[in-house]
C-alpha cells in the first residue's frame, strides 16, 4: 500500500506580484482583443485565460475599457516609435521607402497589435486609433512634401492633401498585407513606393528598395 501523501508536500503555484499579474493580464487581453475585437471580448474570458477571478481584472484596470485603453496605448507607442525611428534622413524617396517598410515591419512583428489598432475603437479612445497614428505620420510627410513642392514650383498648399494620399496608400496596403502576407514585405514596399513615387505613367519595370542596397 503506497504511503499516504502529506498535503503539505503538494506543489503550490508561485504567487505573482501585482506588477507581474498586470503584465500577464495585458498580454492575455491583447490576444483576446485581437481575436474578437473590443465588443466581442469579455472580462470573463480574459480572467478565465489568466486563471483569476473577474474582480482581479477590475482591481487592476477598472474594467474592460480601462484594460483596452492600456493595450491600445502600448501598441500606439510601439508603432510610432518604429515609424519615427525609421524616418531619419535622406531624399524624399528614401523617407517614403522608410515609412512603407517600417509599417510592414511592424505588421510582421506585431500582427495582434495591428489587428487591434485597425478595428473600430470604443467611445472615448479616438486618440489611440489607427487614424490618429496615420495622421501623426502624415504630418511629418507633409513637411517633406512642402519643401519638395517649393523646389519644383508646385503649389505648397496642396502638400497636406498629398501627404494624406501617400499615408493612406501605405496604411491601406498594410491592412491588406496583414492577412495576405504575400508577396514578401520587401516586394510590397518596393511596389508601393514605385506607384507612389513614379505614378502609373512612370512605373519602373523592376522596382527595388534603395535602402536595402
Amino acid at each position: 500500500m503506497p504511503p499516504r501523501q502529506d498535503k503539505t508536500t503538494r506543489p503550490t503555484r508561485l504567487r505573482m506580484t501585482a506588477a507581474e499579474r498586470r503584465e500577464q493580464l495585458i498580454e492575455i487581453a491583447r490576444s483576446v482583443f485581437a481575436e474578437k475585437g473590443f465588443d466581442g471580448a469579455s472580462v470573463e474570458e480574459i480572467a478565465a485565460r489568466a486563471e483569476v477571478s473577474k474582480p482581479v481584472v477590475y482591481e487592476h484596470f477598472g474594467g474592460k475599457e480601462g484594460l483596452y485603453a492600456v493595450v491600445v496605448d502600448r501598441e500606439v507607442r510601439h508603432l510610432l516609435e518604429m515609424m519615427r525611428g525609421a524616418l531619419t534622413s535622406g531624399s524624399p524617396r528614401l523617407l517614403l521607402e522608410q515609412a512603407a517598410f517600417a509599417l510592414l515591419d511592424y505588421i510582421e512583428q506585431s500582427s495582434e497589435g495591428f489587428r487591434i489598432l485597425v478595428r473600430d475603437s470604443p467611445l472615448g479612445s479616438a486618440s489611440g486609433s489607427y487614424v490618429s497614428i496615420m495622421g501623426d505620420i502624415a504630418t511629418r510627410v507633409e513637411g517633406i512634401l512642402v519643401d519638395e513642392f517649393k523646389k519644383r514650383g508646385f503649389d505648397a498648399k496642396a502638400a497636406p492633401m498629398y501627404s494624406q494620399m501617400l499615408v493612406g496608400m501605405v496604411g491601406t496596403t498594410g491592412q491588406w498585407w496583414l492577412d495576405a502576407r504575400k508577396p514578401a514585405k520587401e516586394v510590397v514596399a518596393a511596389n508601393l513606393v514605385n506607384l507612389a513615387w513614379n505614378g502609373l505613367s512612370g512605373l519602373e519595370a523592376q522596382p527595388g528598395l534603395k535602402i536595402r542596397d
